[in-house]
C-alpha cells in the first residue's frame, strides 16, 4: 500500500507532494553523478565513495551556506530556476578557498507548502550548480512547515564537502609585502547584501522591469542573477602556479574578508581606480545615499574572489584565468602593516 496519511495532509503535509518532488528532481539530479556517487536518491543517506589513491594524507574541507533574502527576488520574479546555483556557489565557493575540490553536496528547502513542480525547478538549479563545480548532488531534505511560513515562501540551505591533500592546502602564510592581488570579477550583487538592496529600492513596492537608465537589464534580472562558481578557475590555476590566497568575497565586503586570509603585520593595499564596478552597485549607492566605505563593507563592488600571488607570477595567473573564462585583473598589492585593508 503506498504512503498516505489523510490526517497529516489536513494538518498542511501531503507526503504524496514529496514524493512527486523527488521523482520530478530526479533526472536534473542524474546530471550530476560522477566517479565515487555510491547510492541513489531516497536512502537515508547520502553515500560517496572518494578515490583518494593519489593523496599521501586527504583533507576533507567541508561548508555551509544559504542564499539569505536573495530568495526574496525569486519569489517576486517567480523565477526559481537559478536560485540554487547561488546556494551551491556560496558553499563550494568557500571551500575552493583552501584548495579543496568539491566532492558531493546536499540541500535543505523549507517550505510552506510543497508544489513539486516548484521544488523541482529549485533543484534543477542547485543541480546546475554542482556541475559547474564538479560536484555530486546525492541527497537533501524537502519539509513543509505550514503555519511557520506562508504557503508561497520557502528557504534554501546547502552544506558541501572536498577533498585536498594537506601539503597543498592554501595557507596563506607565505603572503609577503610585494605580492599582488586578483580579482576575479562578479556577475553583479551575488547573494549578500540583499537585507540591504531590499531597503534601498522598496523591494516589495519596487519596478523590477525598470533598468534605471543605467543597468544592462531590469533592476529584477540584474538582482537574480546567479552568483559565479570559481571551482574550476581555481583548480586549474593552483594546478599550475604558486596560488598565496584565494578570498571568497561575501558578507562584509572587502573590509570583513580580505584580512581573514592575510597573515600577521601584512596590510592589503586596493587600488580603487583599478576597480569595474559593475552598475548595480553605483545604482544602490546613489539611490541609497551609502557611503563608499559602507559599500565597501556590505558588498563584493564587482569582485567575486581574489587570488594573490608573487609580483612574478601575476601576468601568468590573469593569462590562466582568462583563458578558464574569467577576465582577472590586478586590484592591489601587499604591504608591511597592521594586519588589514586600506582602500585608495
Amino acid at each position: 500500500m503506498d504512503s498516505y496519511s489523510n490526517s497529516y495532509k489536513k494538518a498542511g503535509v501531503d507526503v504524496t507532494a514529496g514524493y512527486k518532488s523527488v521523482e520530478l528532481m530526479k533526472s536534473h539530479i542524474s546530471r550530476t553523478n560522477i566517479p565515487g556517487v555510491f547510492s541513489d536518491i531516497g536512502g537515508f543517506g547520502g553515500m560517496f565513495s572518494p578515490d583518494l589513491s593519489k593523496m599521501s594524507q586527504p583533507v576533507f574541507v567541508s561548508g555551509t551556506d544559504g542564499v539569505g533574502t536573495k530568495i526574496k527576488i525569486a519569489m517576486l520574479l517567480n523565477k526559481h530556476n537559478t536560485i540554487g546555483i547561488d546556494c551551491v556557489a556560496m558553499c563550494v565557493n568557500d571551500i575552493i578557498c583552501s584548495g579543496a575540490k568539491p566532492l558531493f553536496f546536499l540541500d535543505y528547502i523549507a517550505c510552506g507548502k510543497n508544489y513539486p513542480e516548484k521544488i523541482a525547478t529549485i533543484v534543477s538549479g542547485i543541480a546546475e550548480g554542482c556541475v559547474q563545480s564538479g560536484a555530486a548532488l546525492i541527497g537533501g531534505e524537502t519539509a513543509e512547515h505550514p503555519g511557520m511560513m506562508p504557503e508561497d515562501d520557502y528557504d534554501l540551505a546547502g552544506f558541501a564537502v572536498g577533498v585536498v591533500d594537506k601539503d597543498k592546502i592554501i595557507s596563506n602564510q607565505s603572503q609577503k609585502p610585494g605580492d599582488v592581488l586578483i580579482a576575479l570579477p562578479s556577475s553583479g550583487v551575488h547573494s549578500n547584501g540583499f537585507s540591504l538592496v531590499r531597503k534601498v529600492f522598496d523591494i516589495e513596492n519596487a519596478d523590477l522591469e525598470n533598468n534605471f537608465g543605467m543597468l544592462e537589464k531590469s533592476l529584477g534580472e540584474t538582482l537574480i542573477e546567479p552568483t559565479i562558481i570559481y571551482v574550476k578557475p581555481i583548480l586549474s590555476l593552483i594546478n599550475q602556479i604558486d596560488v598565496k590566497s584565494v578570498c571568497h568575497i561575501t558578507g562584509g565586503g572587502f573590509y570583513e574578508n580580505i584580512p581573514r586570509t592575510l597573515p600577521e603585520n601584512v596590510n592589503a593595499k586596493i587600488f580603487s581606480s583599478n576597480l569595474i564596478v559593475p552598475s548595480i552597485f553605483n545604482l544602490i549607492m546613489e539611490k541609497g545615499k551609502i557611503s563608499k566605505r559602507d559599500m565597501f563593507n556590505t558588498f563584493n563592488m564587482g569582485v567575486g574572489m581574489t587570488c594573490t600571488v608573487s609580483k612574478d607570477d601575476a601576468d601568468k595567473a590573469i593569462e590562466i584565468l582568462k583563458s578558464e573564462g574569467i577576465n582577472a585583473y590586478i586590484i592591489g598589492e601587499l604591504q608591511s602593516g597592521d594586519k588589514g585593508i586600506e582602500i585608495i
